[in-house]
């Protein structure tokens, strides 16, 4: 494991750099809209070509050297971030031109994805799998835990201008480590072979081979609708943090620092451990804890003490999810047709949840907060519970989503098929 490991590290120092240019932007774009729209559509922005693009980068990824699509990734990242501090120092940085600079990387992000999680397999044995990916998890939710307190310490004294430069070098680490590695060539399948043809045939090939494995495509269907309930969470928590404590940088900072130490707390575990014997265990219970924790109590709560705890506790169960589904795709498919089938998942989960990211703000902003304010449609019911002042429509959408999640979680666990998707489908062993 020791190339994956280099990789590992300098992916989680350019991760931090990545999550101290999304919190300033964060602050910034906040301080200049004062709208939860505009903070979602940064996200929606960044999704967009990334996911747009996922079924030709997944065939594409399977073509290329994995190495090279790896350091195209981080390379553009990295531009979009330089075009953001030059237009920031010469004062004509605009939210649009953040829209335009997240799309950018997002578009070279698409092949970047497919091509990492394909190479983690070919460069750790299989025992491994769950341990690599809850790694991988560990250095995105240690950034998450740093980053958001090293940019609001920063952002007072070296602006959004520092902190984008910071992020330059960050990116310049990563791919140096890059170039250190080597990514060893997958050997050919039948699936491998089945799979070739012209571009598009081969971007949709990912999608027929789900559809062909019942079994799978039902843990997809699963992950595709709570995949839209968490991002109808997840693209709200800062404005809801921001709205609730008068736009406090300190206490956002704290809570996503709190959702990170959870995370790494699980990462961590996983990692040690090895994860579950049955992953599909660690899948029910991330979700059910996610939903409980994240979502339900996390809009309940209206103290910065419980945030804290509970994004903890809601954040231990990202890796649990995020490992246990990871190793069951891992183990089931072929090495060298894992671009497409990776991209091909990733679209079919984020495309909805993208749309869930944009329905989310203009919710918030035009639905749920008026009708949660004094004397509106929904404060008589819900008032006495989540209160009435900034923050508690979007309190009540954590709240619902977080019901209607567990309500998923319980239904298809009653499915024979799903629920035993490990035993039913084979491991790949060639």
């Amino acid at each position: 494991m020791r190339a994956f490991m280099l990789v590992w590290f300098g992916q989680m120092i350019s991760l931090t750099g990545t999550g101290m240019t999304r919190f300033a932007i964060a602050l910034w774009a906040w301080e200049l809209t004062g709208s939860a729209t505009a903070l979602a559509l940064v996200t929606f922005f960044a999704y967009l070509p990334a996911l747009a693009l996922s079924p030709i980068a997944g065939a594409l990824a399977d073509r290329w050297n994995r190495k090279l699509v790896m350091i195209m990734g981080d390379s553009a990242a990295g531009l979009a971030t330089i075009v953001l501090l030059a237009l920031r120092l010469l004062g004509l940085l605009q939210i649009w031109h953040v829209y335009a600079a997240v799309a950018f990387a997002g578009a070279f992000e698409a092949f970047q994805y497919p091509a990492y999680r394909a190479a983690i397999t070919l460069m750790v044995d299989k025992a491994h799998y769950g341990r690599t990916t809850a790694l991988m998890g560990l250095a995105n939710n240690t950034s998450r835990i740093l980053a958001p307190i090293f940019a609001a310490s920063l952002y007072v004294f070296i602006g959004l201008e520092g902190i984008l430069t910071i992020d330059i070098i960050t990116f310049v680490f990563a791919v140096g480590t890059l170039l250190c590695i080597y990514v060893p060539a997958p050997s050919q399948s039948v699936e491998g072979t089945e799979s070739r043809g012209h571009l598009l045939q081969e971007a949709s090939y990912g999608f027929r081979y789900i559809w062909q494995r019942k079994p799978l495509l039902g843990l997809q269907t699963f992950f595709f609708f709570s995949n839209i309930l968490f991002a109808f969470v997840l693209v709200l928590v800062n404005p809801y943090i921001l709205a609730r404590t008068g736009n406090d940088g300190l206490q956002l900072s704290m809570v996503n620092a709190a959702l990170g130490i959870g995370a790494v707390i699980g990462g961590s575990v996983i990692a040690v451990c090895g994860g579950f014997k049955r992953q599909m265990r660690g899948i029910w219970i991330g979700w059910l804890a996610w939903s409980l924790l994240g979502a339900i109590g996390f809009g309940l709560s209206q103290s910065l003490l419980v945030w804290i705890a509970l994004g903890v506790a809601g954040g231990f169960a990202q890796p649990l999810i995020d490992a246990s589904s990871q190793a069951i795709w891992q183990r089931k498919v072929p090495p060298d047709v894992q671009g497409k089938i990776f991209a091909a998942l990733r679209f079919s989960t984020q495309v909805p949840a993208l749309a869930s990211m944009l329905l989310a703000g203009l919710l918030a902003d035009n639905v749920f907060e008026p009708a949660m304010r004094a004397g509106g449609t929904l404060a008589s019911p819900f008032g006495a519970i989540l209160g009435t002042e900034a923050g508690a429509g979007i309190a009540l959408m954590f709240v619902v989503a977080g019901v209607l999640e567990v309500l998923l979680v319980l239904t298809v666990m009653s499915i024979p098929a799903v629920r035993n998707v490990e035993e039913i489908v084979q491991d790949y062993d060639g």
